[in-house]
């Protein structure tokens, strides 16, 4: 097996630790800041986070494993590893899937990243001063409403994305993945530091990590199972791309742990710098999106030194934008290259270009274009929910099926005991995974989805 990916055979991560990075910071986007945190809380705190990690461990984990093995077995992107390791079948539809969904998700995604931008600028200029909860909230509306300025936001931040990706895997990706990853921690803890010392603001820690096992329903459950696989970049064609990267001395199971359990800490991070503040100001926590753009503009107003809160939090907001969104365009990029044998600058800027078009008209489904829908949903939600519900849990379950049962047995106990250098205790429990566990709880969040949404 080479060392190095056939997509560029120059590029590679050239060290764990720029791997780490540049994979915990596909993961932590922003769902991690808000959502997790909330959905905590709301099931049960300390008992959510049992059910959370053990969803993890049976979902997270093995699939990251299997897109890792298929990527450094396969040495190409997520359609062409595929094709390699399985060629005459159709099991590369997994590749398309996931691809298609990092297109499809990064425009719509690049849209709210921008919404990041528009916020640093308007915490910067002290804009939120002296408003109130429907000020702001009007605020917010007539913004995202607006032809023209969340789609220069867009433009900008897809404009910092590609710059990024066309530098290359290691004077791009994993240069600024060890920077931005670390930088997002600092802030997160800052912030931390802050809302802990709040009065009144211990209510907040209790919401996220009081175990309240009355709280943990069903629908808790689907939430933790929904959430673990989801939060981890996993169906994106990312990690099966990353893996194309990996050096062959690196351990693919250990990575996917610390990815797992970074992802996890930071998301954690993250509510104990908001929750906190939430409470400590009486506001409800169950605001959604809503919580990061309206509520706590507002609250950033009315506490000591809100002022530089704020441009820190939004600041955390569009980093942890930023490191999902270099990671999406990748996955596709990757693939770009070797399907149209394009250079990697070329292949950037044409698909990022394409992704600014479809985000351009998802922007403007918010306002002008509300009126056009699909299913019922808008362009902009329908982007969302059709990646979410379809093209990334069918995508995953099919990395786990490949994995478990059509690879061979001898090239994943190859991956995961890189070619027998050192020994692995957990290959048949992770088999079992792989095999039956994984695709049996993919397939429950698959028809959650559907149940929840296109029913």
């Amino acid at each position: 097996m080479n060392s190095q990916p056939e997509v560029n055979k120059k590029e590679g991560f050239q060290s764990s630790f720029g791997l780490l990075a540049a994979a915990v910071g596909s993961a932590v986007g922003l769902g991690n800041i808000w959502r997790f945190p909330y959905i905590t809380g709301l099931y049960g705190g300390g008992a959510f986070l049992v059910v959370y990690l053990i969803c993890v461990a049976i979902i997270g984990i093995p699939v990251m494993t299997a897109e890792f093995i298929i990527g450094r077995e396969g040495q190409k992107d997520a359609i062409g590893s595929y094709k390699k390791l399985a060629p005459k079948s159709k099991w590369y539809i997994s590749g398309v899937l996931g691809v298609a969904a990092a297109f499809l998700i990064l425009a719509f995604y690049g849209v709210v990243a921008g919404w990041t931008l528009e916020y640093i600028v308007s915490a910067a200029a002290n804009r939120f001063a002296g408003m109130d909860a429907s000020q702001v909230e009007n605020y917010f509306l007539e913004f995202i409403s607006d032809p023209i300025r969340p789609i220069m936001w867009l433009v900008v931040f897809m404009a910092i994305t590609a710059y990024i990706v066309a530098a290359g895997i290691e004077k791009g990706i994993e240069k600024f993945a060890k920077i931005l990853v670390p930088l997002l921690l600092f802030i997160i803890i800052i912030l931390d530091i802050k809302a802990v010392t709040l009065p009144g603001g211990n209510m907040g820690l209790e919401f996220l990590f009081k175990p309240d096992f009355s709280k943990l329903t069903r629908e808790g459950v689907l939430a933790a199972l929904g959430h673990a696989f989801f939060s981890l970049s996993l169906g994106m064609g990312i990690m099966i791309t990353y893996g194309a990267y990996i050096q062959k001395e690196e351990k693919l199971g250990k990575t996917a742990l610390k990815v797992s359990i970074a992802d996890t800490l930071i998301a954690l991070l993250a509510g104990i710098a908001i929750f906190p503040v939430v409470f400590a100001f009486g506001i409800a926590p169950n605001s959604g999106a809503g919580l990061v753009f309206i509520t706590l503009p507002n609250i950033f107003g009315q506490m000591p030194g809100g002022y530089f809160f704020s441009i820190m939090f939004f600041a955390l907001l569009a980093l942890a934008a930023l490191t999902s969104t270099i990671s999406l365009l990748e996955a596709v990029v990757a693939y770009v290259i070797k399907r149209f044998d394009m250079k990697r600058v070329k292949a950037t800027i044409i698909t990022a270009t394409l992704i600014i078009v479809l985000g351009i008209f998802a922007s403007l489904s918010n306002g002008s274009l509300s009126g056009f829908t699909l299913h019922g949903y808008n362009l902009f939600d329908f982007l969302d929910n059709v990646t979410a519900d379809f093209f990334l849990p069918i995508s995953a379950f099919i990395s786990s099926i490949f994995v478990g049962w059509r690879l061979d047995k001898k090239i994943v106990e190859n991956q995961l005991t890189n070619n027998g250098t050192y020994q692995v205790k957990y290959i048949k429990v992770l088999s079992f995974l792989f095999r039956i566990i994984s695709p049996a709880a993919i397939l429950i969040v698959f028809l959650s989805g559907i149940y929840q949404r296109w029913a």
